[in-house]
């Protein structure tokens, strides 16, 4: 019982230590996913708003003076 009492808290500590670690990583693991799936959807979203749409042409934008004609 002696071996016990002494390595009872080692032990203890040693698990507790792993659960701390595992939790640490895993939230590791999700914030790096997280950081990829948003930088994929801004990736999208700047491929989307480079493209040309149907009404960017010079009847769609204003005149010279700063006018807008085809109202």
């Amino acid at each position: 019982m002696e071996y016990l009492e002494v390595l009872l808290p080692s032990a203890t500590l040693a698990v507790l230590f792993y659960f701390v670690m595992r939790t640490i990583l895993n939230a590791d693991r999700s914030e790096r996913e997280a950081m990829s799936r948003a930088r994929e959807l801004r990736v999208e979203e700047d491929r989307s708003h480079d493209e040309p749409t149907e009404t960017s042409g010079p009847e769609s934008g204003p005149d010279i003076d700063g006018t807008n004609s085809a109202k």
